[in-house]
């Protein structure tokens, strides 16, 4: 506890009223991502600073009806002038600088706030909390610290990205903190119905076709189950590797499936991005480490290169040599 409050109280320290921010995150954004980092903008904005959004890559469309979205800028790095190239960098759960595909953010001052189990201390500034539901229930401790007013829109947008990262508050995370923090953001005016329903009950038809797709090619090998799609698969169906978001989810739902993972292809020859899910004592976490990726015990991901045949041989043999490992 006491780390997490001088945590807290450092950052605090650095968010005065009249000073700039550049806020950032991974690439390929997810919910929590774009929810925390809109959240935050607007409680220093809020506090008298001033905020420029930045991602490597454009926001999901799911997302876009978050308030505020629309000041996101998609780039591939700040917009730095001679006046502010000293603005401190906010990076929301990223393992690296790397992660958030953006350049020229070399010899900036970072202030790193995380919630992975993989997530490091690369920063000036660094905040980790593995235990944290989200990095969004991390921008709800600052807005409880900061004891501002606080906007029904950054209510919602901050109850958003923990209602994406928890899974609809179906994750191991998910804790009677998480459940309070929810209640006091509906509180403050986020519209707990709304909001489900433009997250997770507005999906195109696009991304529909492809799970039947997905569900279509699914292997499973005892208490593992896996699926993938192909860059064929995407185009014929029109989507886009976005669509892919979630997934795996379904397969890890299937009784008797303790591990499952999915592999989209991407658009580089001979990359596929990998999704890990976990519901048993397996720690997909460290199944990513070991192929360069990170995330959470339960939830974790990571960029893999080779055939399609290779990734997938060697994701379902890590899977079932760390499942047998802890029998």
């Amino acid at each position: 506890m006491m780390v997490r409050t001088n945590s807290i109280e450092r950052i605090l320290s650095e968010f005065q009223p009249g000073r700039s921010f550049v806020l950032t995150s991974h690439s390929r954004p997810d919910g929590d991502a774009v929810g925390s980092l809109l959240g935050l903008s607007d409680l220093l904005e809020d506090r008298g600073c001033r905020t420029e959004i930045v991602l490597a890559d454009p926001v999901p469309a799911v997302y876009r009806t978050l308030p505020g979205a629309e000041r996101i800028r998609h780039a591939t790095s700040p917009s730095f002038g001679d006046s502010d190239g000293l603005r401190p960098i906010v990076i929301l759960e990223c393992d690296s600088v790397e992660r958030t595909g953006l350049r020229s953010l070399e010899g900036r001052y970072l202030i790193n706030i995380d919630h992975h189990a993989s997530g490091r201390n690369y920063g000036d500034l660094n905040w980790i909390d593995p235990d944290a539901s989200a990095v969004g229930a991390m921008v709800y401790e600052l807005l409880v610290a900061m004891g501002q007013p606080v906007k029904p829109e950054t209510a919602s947008c901050i109850y958003a990205a923990i209602l994406a990262d928890t899974g609809g508050f179906t994750s191991r995370s998910t804790t009677p903190a998480t459940l309070s923090m929810a209640a006091e953001l509906a509180r403050l005016g986020a519209d707990p119905a709304r909001i489900a329903n433009d997250l997770c009950f507005s999906s195109p038809e696009c991304k529909v076709r492809l799970l039947g797709t997905a569900l279509v090619n699914m292997q499973r090998q005892g208490t593992i189950a896996w699926s993938w799609a192909t860059l064929g698969d995407l185009e014929r169906l029109q989507a886009m590797t976005e669509d892919c978001d979630g997934v795996v989810n379904y397969l890890v739902g299937i009784a008797g499936v303790e591990a499952a993972f999915f592999v989209v292809e991407l658009p580089t020859p001979g990359e596929y991005r990998l999704s890990l899910r976990s519901k048993s004592h397996l720690d997909v976490a460290r199944v990513a480490e070991s192929f360069g990726g990170g995330g959470h015990r339960a939830a974790s991901g990571c960029l893999m290169r080779g055939s399609l045949e290779s990734v997938i041989e060697r994701v379902r043999e890590k899977v079932a040599h760390d499942s047998v490992s802890l029998t």
